[in-house]
Parts: structure tokens; C-alpha cells; sequence
């Protein structure tokens, strides 16, 4: 159990290119945060510097309250977990997870209790004496969980632990870890570029872009109360839609086409009035039955949902309807926009957030 405190990190490497800039975060304890982001913002190398696999240029860094931030990283009682596994191909699964307790000379009775009780919680006890080659890659990564688990350490660090796994995999091995949290109650700090894996498995989320913070929040507040348009498009799947509007009275006047608002939301937009935004709306926010003519292109059927791709005016944009549609080409669906976001134009950020 921990708590860990970023503050004002900054990494600059010898070349001069900062990586991270003045990253702040507290992590309560038992909270599982999940770093998201696309590649190269910066996420692997702040849980690098965390670890102390990677020196911070400027900032603290402090764990239950006492500055770690020169401590190297064999004496910070972190474990990682990595996406190539990084096991050791001639031992076996017990050696592997007893590893690191052999190197300290703890007593064998008591590595021997911690690796069985491991891979109990791991469903790895059938496997303990094949060695690595001989098992799944979402048995492998439960090794390398395990190896972490038996030196029962203040955090757990996961470093994009599941990219090197099929689809089907990624999802067994993404609920294990969230039942693994569940039942450890620890400190988890987990890196991802995929949007599911962050709004499954995290208490809170920290939004990345190239090195800076965009937002942190639950899942539900970034998704649902994005702070800007980078958080908005990358946070969603399929995509929010973006439209180019301008403010006009009770309406918001697009490229060839008119979106109704709501007195709630002419309120909010007052000083805007005659001005440019930016309307971003979810495809799951989309239904049928309303004054907007969506001009089809194609179809995608998901089963209870099928993804509309066409055309509103000149803009494309993308709906998720409810049920099996079978629209062709240039036929027209009338819908409404059920939830909507708006963005300043200028600096991108969300109206009315504060």
C-alpha cells in the first residue's frame, strides 16, 4: 500500500528535447492510475522516471510522504511489468517468480509460500515447472505479474503490459489484472496507448499529449466532460465528430447545415454569439428521428448497433444507431443530436469548463 506524489517533473535529455513537462499527480492509496496516450507523449517515460530506470531533470517525486526522488530504483520497492515479459528463457515459471526473492536470500519456506500463493492467484500452479517457451503469451505475462507479485511491493508499474497480445487475450488478461488489483489492493500505475484498457481498468486516468498533462479525471469524466479537443478525440471509440460552426442566435450555422440549441445551450454560448466553434459530437449520441439529414455512404453492422458513415451538409460524420440497418448508398437518415460538446475555436479547450 502507497501513496506517490508527482511534482512539477520535467524530463530533458542530453540533446535538449524535453519529453515531459511539468507533470503533477497524486496517487492515493490502492488507486490503479492508467497513463494514456499516444505514442511518444511521454507516458513510458514518466513511469520510467518513477521507477528510477530514468533520471528526473526537474521536480520531486515522493512515496508515502518521503522524497524519493535520488533513491536508485532497486531500493524504491517497485516492481515493472513489461510488454516483452523480459523472462528468463532457461529458467522455469517457479524460478522465474522466485527469482528476485533467491538474489535477496530470503528463507526457501518463505519463497516458497509466496510463489505458490502467486500462482494460485494467477492460475498458474499447473505451469510452475514448464519453462517460458512453453507457454501462451497471456500465460507468460501472468509470469511476469507473478514475478512482481511475490516481492509484494508498494507499486506496481505496468508498462504497456498487454500490446504484444492477440485481441481475444488482451481482454482475458486486461480482467485479470483488474481482478489482481481488486483482490491485492495496491498501488498501481498502468501505461497505455489504448483507449479500452484505460477507461476498463482505471480509477482515474491522465490524458498525454506530446509530454503535457491534457486532463485527469475518471473514465466517465473524460469521456463524458473532455477539457479540450485532443482529450475529446482521442478518448471514444468510434471517434467524437467535429464540425466547424458558428454561433447564430438559437442555432449553430455549419457548412449546409442548421443544429437547433437548447435555451441551456444558447445560455452557455451568450459570448460567443456570432462567433466560431467547434461542435463535437459522440456517434453514440446520435439517434434517429430528428432534422439533420445524414446522406449515407456506408454501412457497418455490429450486431445490436451499426455504424452510419455520410455526409451532414459538406462535413462527414459517423452515427451509432441502435439495431441492424441496411441503408444504401445516398440514402438519406433524418437524426438529432442528443448530447452535444463545444470547443473554442482558438484554444481548443472546452465552453463552460472551468
Amino acid at each position: 500500500m502507497a501513496q506517490l506524489r508527482l511534482e512539477h517533473v520535467d524530463k530533458i535529455y542530453d540533446n535538449k528535447v524535453q519529453a515531459v513537462f511539468d507533470f503533477n499527480l497524486d496517487v492515493k492509496d490502492g488507486e490503479l492510475i492508467v497513463l494514456v496516450g499516444p505514442s511518444g507523449c511521454g507516458k513510458s517515460t514518466t513511469l520510467r522516471m518513477i521507477a528510477g530506470l530514468e533520471d528526473i531533470s526537474q521536480g520531486r517525486l515522493y512515496l508515502d510522504g518521503k522524497d524519493i526522488t535520488q533513491t536508485p530504483a532497486k531500493d524504491r520497492d517497485m516492481a515493472m511489468v513489461f510488454q516483452n515479459y523480459a523472462l528468463y528463457g532457461h529458467m522455469t515459471v517457479y524460478e522465474n517468480m522466485a527469482f528476485s526473492l533467491t538474489m535477496r536470500k530470503e528463507d526457501p519456506n518463505v519463497i516458497h509460500k509466496k510463489v505458490l500463493a502467486a500462482a494460485e492467484i494467477l492460475d498458474l500452479t499447473r505451469q510452475l515447472n514448464k519453462k517460458p517457451s512453453q507457454l501462451s503469451g497471456g500465460q507468460r505475462q501472468r509470469v511476469a505479474m507473478g514475478r512482481s507479485i511475490v516481492r509484494n511491493p508498494k507499486v506496481f508499474l505496468f508498462d504497456e503490459p498487454l500490446s504484444n497480445l492477440d485481441a481475444k487475450l488482451r481482454g482475458a488478461t486486461r480482467r485479470e489484472i483488474l481482478l489482481l488489483h481488486k483482490r491485492l489492493k495496491a498501488t498501481m500505475l498502468y501505461v497505455t496507448h489504448d483507449q479500452t484498457e484505460a477507461l476498463t481498468l482505471a480509477d482515474r486516468i491522465v490524458c498525454m499529449s506530446m509530454g503535457h498533462v491534457q486532463q485527469v479525471g475518471t473514465p466517465l469524466e473524460l469521456y463524458d466532460s473532455p477539457a479540450n479537443l485532443f482529450v475529446a478525440s482521442f478518448i471514444g471509440l468510434p471517434p467524437m465528430n467535429f464540425f466547424e460552426t458558428t454561433v447564430a442566435g438559437d442555432r449553430l450555422q455549419g457548412k449546409g447545415f442548421q443544429v437547433p440549441l437548447t435555451a441551456q445551450e444558447r445560455s452557455g454560448l451568450s459570448s460567443y454569439q456570432g462567433k466560431e466553434i467547434v461542435l463535437g459530437v459522440r456517434p453514440e449520441n446520435i439517434t434517429e428521428g430528428g432534422s439533420l439529414p445524414i446522406k449515407v455512404f456506408s454501412n457497418e453492422n455490429l450486431g445490436m448497433n451499426t455504424l452510419v458513415h455520410g455526409h451532414l451538409g459538406g462535413e462527414r460524420i459517423t452515427a451509432k444507431l441502435r439495431g441492424w440497418k441496411n441503408y444504401k448508398e445516398n440514402d438519406v437518415v433524418e437524426v438529432r443530436f442528443d448530447r452535444k460538446h463545444f470547443f473554442d475555436k482558438e484554444t481548443t479547450n472546452a465552453i463552460g469548463r472551468e
